[in-house]
């Protein structure tokens, strides 16, 4: 039997645990790994989460798929070098930010392009990190849907739909404008959290008074800087509008607590509990 060879460019959390999830599927995959991290590229083979390592990208063009796991400005570096694949190969990116790599991908590769974001993820990175269950039960965003081609489109969905993921489906900006109160804001008040009680408090007191609310908040702090920073400045107008968003909401706490509006503060606060009605 002829396998699908699956092409991975970057051997993290999300190629590794994409690869594991679908290897729990099928025995009809064969995976090529690329990562410029050569230790990665070693753990990744010893973990199974590829049958072999490519030296170039060359190698992973043969590929009938190739998936991009890597930070948002190296998937648009990565696709203008592969004008040269096969007509039918699909690529398929899981950057969290979408419209400028829609927009950046080479017009003679379009058709082979498919823009999406898998809402899914931990603070964790590297090989080790991966994990079978990641992407199940989570959705995937598929972007620009009609400027891929229409067998990339099934190859798409038939492997999202493989490893149990639920599809949606929208423009690419109005996926930015969503993800930038969603995911990118709050990591953005997560990092500022982090800094916040790092340059207030001693390591000691953090330690002995951090609880699980804290905790909770803070985790994703351990995220990637080089990736989140990629993310920001992509999808900077808005990510602002919604660190703008929150600023005001966070002004209108500290006003009610200046003055001691506490009936005020507390519906303000009974309101913010309506949104786990919704999730």
């Amino acid at each position: 039997m002829t396998k699908t060879k699956i092409g991975i460019v970057g051997l993290g959390l999300m190629g590794g645990s994409f690869s594991i999830a679908l290897q729990e599927t099928s025995d009809a995959f064969y995976f090529i790994g690329l990562d410029h991290n050569k230790d990665h590229c070693k753990e990744a083979l010893k973990l199974g989460l590829v049958d072999e390592i490519a030296e170039t990208l060359n190698e992973i063009k043969i590929c009938d798929v190739i998936i991009l796991t890597i930070p948002v400005d190296g998937i648009i570096a990565v696709a203008k070098a592969l004008t040269d694949i096969d007509s039918q190969c699909t690529i398929i990116d899981f950057g969290s930010t979408k419209k400028k790599i829609s927009e950046s991908i080479p017009a003679e590769i379009r058709k082979n392009f498919v823009a999406a974001h898998p809402m899914t993820g931990t603070e964790k990175f590297g090989p080790s990190a991966a994990v079978k269950e990641l992407y199940d039960g989570k959705v995937v965003v598929l972007c620009d849907m009609e400027k891929s081609g229409s067998y990339q489109q099934e190859v798409a969905k038939d492997l999202f739909s493989a490893i149990h993921m639920n599809l949606v489906f929208m423009g690419a900006e109005e996926h930015d404008r969503h993800a930038a109160f969603i995911s990118h804001m709050p990591h953005a008040l997560s990092f500022s959290l982090a800094n916040s009680v790092m340059r207030q408090e001693a390591s000691t007191s953090i330690v002995a008074l951090a609880g699980g609310g804290f905790k909770d908040m803070s985790r994703i702090a351990k995220s990637s800087p080089n990736m989140w920073e990629d993310i920001f400045r992509q999808n900077k107008s808005n990510l602002l509008e919604a660190v703008y968003s929150f600023q005001s909401e966070l002004k209108k706490c500290q006003r009610m607590v200046e003055n001691e509006e506490w009936e005020n503060l507390n519906k303000w606060m009974k309101d913010a509990n309506t949104l786990h009605d919704i999730l």
